[in-house]
């Protein structure tokens, strides 16, 4: 296990290395007079762009660019006469504060969007998906499913304004959604969530219950389940210490990639919530052009799908031992 985890950190650092090659490039490989103008704002004049290209090193070739970059990272950098402490992104064009500290600033309320989301239709897609497989063509089959096709067809900036109007404005069954940090008081936390969550996770849950429905039925129809119930084993036995296990590697696999899905989920909720998330930050800075925050964002975003991937890759391996032997 330690040799094929080790492999996936390598694999990932070389990913993200390449994905912060690629981003330099998209938003830096520009003219340096207009990346200066941009940093400068409205008071620019042709002596403050010379400075500020020579303060960033928009002077240098594109590569040592990067590699300033890319060290900045690792080691900090000055930028004009600033030391920017590493983790170096840079100082954002709009606000001059440094871009590392303004995205850990609105990071927890973007993971808690996300973990909250991830726990809701973990457990009603997954539950739903199962109690259809176990009641196949039956009524709680045709309802469960039925369900699933509805809420997969719901987009969260129609789900949102219809909740909050229901739940919020006319009725006050639930708080107006807001962002209380878990550690201050974790009951006002998930009740300023539980409506973002519902409808970052509705979506999501239909998705997730026709999966496991899917991958359940296949599962029970396989050799080994018929062999685990001529043993004499109990229905709850066979449903869910075999063929759950076996239905998990579809999932697994799914969960990992709907991460990316969950952060682009986040912007659309966040927006329609008014959370001051990550979503809303890379909202606003693109409205704004600020370069070094949209960077900052998009390494961010890379590096938790990345993340996610290797501890789906972990459980991968946990409920399929064989894949440490071929990955």
């Amino acid at each position: 296990m330690l040799v094929f985890l080790v492999r996936r950190v390598i694999g990932a650092i070389l990913i993200l290395l390449v994905i912060s090659a690629i981003t330099f490039l998209l938003f830096f490989a520009v003219p340096g007079n207009e990346v200066a103008a941009l940093s400068c704002g409205k008071s620019c004049t042709p002596a403050l762009i010379e400075e500020i290209k020579r303060g960033l090193g928009l002077d240098q070739p594109i590569w040592q660019q990067y590699l300033t970059y890319l060290g900045g990272i690792f080691g900090g950098r000055m930028i004009g006469d600033k030391l920017c402490e590493a983790p170096c992104f840079g100082y954002s064009f709009v606000n001059r504060q440094p871009v590392f500290d303004t995205v850990v600033d609105r990071l927890p309320v973007t993971l808690s969007l996300a973990i909250g989301a991830v726990v809701l239709f973990l457990v009603f897609g997954v539950g739903l998906g199962m109690l259809a497989a176990l009641r196949k063509g039956k009524a709680a089959d045709k309802i469960a499913m039925g369900f699933a096709l509805v809420g997969g067809s719901m987009q969260i900036y129609v789900l949102a304004p219809f909740f909050l109007y229901i739940f919020v404005y006319s009725s006050d069954l639930l708080p107006r959604p807001n962002y209380v940090s878990f550690f201050d008081s974790p009951l006002d936390w998930a009740g300023g969530l539980i409506l973002p969550w519902i409808c970052l996770a509705l979506i999501h849950t239909a998705y997730y219950a026709r999966l496991t429905r899917s991958s359940m039925v296949d599962v029970l129809n396989e050799d080994f389940i018929r062999t685990v119930r001529a043993k004499g084993l109990s229905t709850r036995e066979v449903y869910v210490k075999h063929a759950f296990r076996g239905a998990m590697t579809p999932i697994a696999t799914i969960l990992g990639l709907d991460i990316a899905t969950l952060f682009a989920g986040a912007i659309i909720t966040e927006t329609s919530f008014s959370l001051v998330g990550v979503g809303q930050l890379a909202v606003n800075s693109v409205l704004a052009s600020d370069l070094p925050m949209m960077m900052g964002v998009v390494m961010l975003a890379s590096a938790a799908v990345v993340v996610a991937n290797i501890i789906v890759d972990v459980v991968y391996a946990a409920i399929d031992p064989r894949i440490k032997v071929t990955a």
